[in-house]
C-alpha cells in the first residue's frame, strides 16, 4: 500500500471511531491533543491497525505513536514500504 492508502484507512477508522470529520485529520493531527482520543480509542486504532495490516505494535511503540502521521510511517515501516524520512516514531519492529 501507498502512504496515502494507509492514511486514508487510518483517517476513515478515526473518523468513524470519534465521530469527527475526516477533513479536519491530516498527518500532523495529535490522538490525545487534537481528537481527545482516550486510551481505550488508541487501544481499539492499534487492534484495527494490527488486523489490517497484519503487523504487531508493542505497548512500547504504540506509546511513541503520537500523530496519525509517526501512525502511517509505522505501518509504512513494518509492513516494507517505504518509510518518508520524517519519521520520529520508533518504527521498528520489535527486537525479542
Amino acid at each position: 500500500m501507498t502512504r496515502e492508502q494507509i492514511f486514508q484507512v487510518i483517517r476513515t477508522h478515526l473518523a468513524d471511531e470519534l465521530e469527527v470529520d475526516p477533513e479536519t485529520i491530516s498527518e500532523s493531527t495529535r490522538f490525545r491533543e487534537d481528537l481527545d482520543a482516550d486510551s481505550l480509542d488508541l487501544y481499539t486504532l492499534v487492534q484495527e491497525l494490527e488486523d489490517s495490516y497484519g503487523v504487531r505494535i508493542s505497548d512500547e511503540q504504540a506509546t511513541k505513536i503520537k500523530t496519525v502521521g509517526q501512525a502511517v510511517e509505522f505501518v509504512l515501516a513494518v509492513s516494507g514500504g517505504e518509510p518518508h524520512a520524517s519519521a520520529s516514531a520508533s518504527a521498528a519492529p520489535d527486537a525479542e
